[in-house]
């Protein structure tokens, strides 16, 4: 029988493989490499070291698995070995300050990967230099790491989780000293000091350095305290709370906020929410649903309604995995729960937190020193509030490293900034996290809920109330599921042609285009030079298209998701409370944006699935 013929690795990959196999001391990563190579499978190869998973603004996320494209422990350490050199470069007493490091329950038995151990070896790169390090010594809610930061007046912090993504996928992000994460030019600089220091360093794999070690500290105690503390003084209505009947569910959706939603409730004088039994403890399998993403809405809420019902209880409240998010649904006088979009509750939680602030202080000159911040594709409700109530309100890009670094700015200036939303369920109602915190919004969200209740008022009848007082903000989104970057490009690129070299839209079906920014290129035809005002970022799509009809839509690209996301909204003006018509006229611009500016790509992309 005629020997197999073997075909050789290019030079780059077969550099790449050597290298791996040199450095990795992970047995199960290391076999399935191995493996790859006897088997020759140069395509399985081509994918684990073809590109280095890119470290952004949002720092790494992607699959757990072999290779310099995924999370294993071999890229943690090259990665927080790039991490120490910089910090060492531009902050000098990084020594003395240090870092925390907080992680959450995913696990990835295959790869022999998990947060916890990926935490212990980011700590390990930074105590073999000499840099102190406040490693949480259990799981802990994503904010919790930025509000160690600030209060402890660290150099950076790391969290090692990936949020709501499906089981098989991890993260590292990354703050910086101001307790907000990282924006550029930080990313590029990281990215290319990661480059710098691949080869592991001597003691990098030798995680048990850190035990009992002088360097290493553990803060979970102490911020556990600190932070209770802090959240009680945005309690406004204790006596309330106390008295409150109010029935509340909670899920942490298998993730980590369970025990701390409790201690958050317990800190504002609530009896414990309800915890659904079936997702309150972690578990990485995220057994009961597809996608552990309280965002895709009632799919993930099943078990929640089943308790509901079951005790009789009126509104949940849903975290996501790393408890950084929060869903809220409420039932409805005719029996339906009505799952709030993240716009409805940043309308509610914007509203809340200044009647509270104007309750508190009683200057009629502080409010000119009020500011609220929300991304560029969330409602537009807080501009309304800030017209018609006197403070001030800034809309940045997409993320919440955007809004935090900014609210960080403000501060520093002597501003009060009260609150920051984005559309995708990520609120900042207390300032001393400087990142989105599902564990405050929590307890903020039942004081609401349980003062209006007072008032024999339900949430879905408040946010009538301000849309009748501010202006009805609809809003639509929804995404489509792509893979192929090339579709992608086409499809971007087929916008900014769409009516002939160079040209923008004009129309969108029978509704008129008035403005377009595209941040991608820095075109925006609403500022006298046609050059927009917000950042750019070449590598990120992202167009919004101002309509002659009050409507607003955008398309982007996700940062750490494979989805094109489209964001429309409806705003109208104050007493315009025909709500059949706007959202007839929202459904069809929806549709128009589907019909037009997704063609000819539409057919080679994913639809959004509960």
């Amino acid at each position: 029988m005629a020997e197999r013929a073997h075909t050789p690795l290019d030079a780059t990959l077969q550099k790449a493989v050597s290298d791996w196999l040199q450095w990795d001391k992970n047995p199960k990563t290391c076999e399935i490499i191995k493996q790859l190579v006897a088997d020759e499978k140069k395509e399985e190869l081509q994918s684990c070291f073809g590109s280095r998973m890119e470290f952004g603004t949002a720092g790494l996320r992607a699959a757990m698995g072999p290779g310099i494209s995924q999370m294993n422990d071999l890229t943690i350490i090259q990665t927080t070995q790039g991490f120490c050199r910089y910090l060492e470069k531009n902050i000098t007493d990084l020594k003395k300050r240090g870092v925390v490091i907080g992680y959450d329950a995913r696990a990835h038995p295959a790869s022999g990967g998990s947060s916890k151990r990926f935490a212990r070896l980011a700590a390990t790169a930074f105590v073999s230099q000499g840099v102190p390090v406040y490693l949480f010594s259990g799981i802990t809610p994503t904010p919790f790491v930025p509000y160690t930061v600030s209060r402890l007046n660290l150099c950076a912090g790391i969290m090692v989780t990936a949020s709501h993504n499906p089981k098989q996928d991890n993260g590292y992000k990354v703050y910086w000293e101001n307790g907000a994460q990282i924006i550029s030019p930080h990313d590029k600089g990281i990215a290319q000091s990661i480059e710098e220091n691949l080869e592991p360093w001597p003691q990098a794999w030798d995680d048990t350095v850190i035990d009992d070690n002088s360097l290493l500290r553990d803060p979970f105690k102490s911020i556990n305290k600190d932070y209770f503390e802090d959240i009680q003084k945005h309690c406004f209505h204790r006596d309330i709370n106390k008295e409150s009947k109010l029935k509340f569910v909670h899920t942490s959706v298998h993730g980590v906020g369970h025990e701390f939603v409790q201690s958050a409730f317990k800190a504002f004088s609530f009896s414990p929410p309800l915890a659904v039994p079936e997702q309150k403890d972690p578990d990485p399998e995220f057994p009961t649903v597809k996608y552990p993403n309280p965002e895709e809405g009632k799919g993930v809420l099943k078990l929640s309604f089943s308790l509901a019902e079951k005790e009789g209880a009126r509104i949940i409240l849903a975290n996501d995995p790393d408890a950084d998010r929060l869903a809220v649904a409420e039932k409805q006088e005719s029996g339906e729960w009505k799952v709030f979009s993240g716009n409805e509750l940043g309308a509610l939680l914007g509203w809340w937190i200044f009647t509270c602030w104007k309750e508190k202080n009683q200057d009629p000159g502080a409010v000119k020193n009020v500011y609220m911040l929300a991304s560029t594709v969330s409602s537009k409700i807080l501009r309304a509030l800030a017209l018609q109530e006197g403070f001030h309100f800034e809309e940045t890009l997409t993320g919440f490293k955007w809004m935090g670094n900014r609210a960080k700015e403000l501060i520093d200036q002597g501003k009060t900034v009260l609150f920051a939303f984005e559309e995708a369920i990520g609120y900042m109602c207390c300032p001393f996290v400087l990142d989105k915190d599902g564990v405050s919004s929590a307890a903020i969200t039942a004081e609401m809920a349980s003062y209006l209740a007072t008032k024999n008022v339900t949430l879905s009848q408040q946010l009538t109330s301000i849309f009748n007082k501010y202006g009805y903000h609809i809003s639509k989104n929804s995404y489509f599921l792509c893979y192929d970057q090339k579709t992608i490009r086409d499809l971007f690129e087929n916008l900014r042609n769409y009516d002939g070299d160079n040209k923008y839209p004009k129309h969108c079906g029978k509704f008129e285009v008035t403005g377009v920014r595209d941040l991608t290129t820095g075109y925006d035809n609403n500022q006298p030079n046609n050059k927009a005002v917000l950042p750019t970022s070449k590598s990120s799509q992202m167009i919004t298209f101002t309509f002659a009809n009050g409507g607003v839509a955008t398309m982007r690209t996700s940062g750490t998701e494979p989805k094109i996301k489209y964001y429309a909204e409806l705003c109208a003006a104050p007493g315009n409370s025909d709500f059949g018509r706007l959202k007839k006229e929202l459904d069809d611009l929806a549709d128009a944006i589907e019909e037009n500016f997704f063609q000819p790509e539409k057919n080679k992309l994913q639809r959004k699935t509960e």
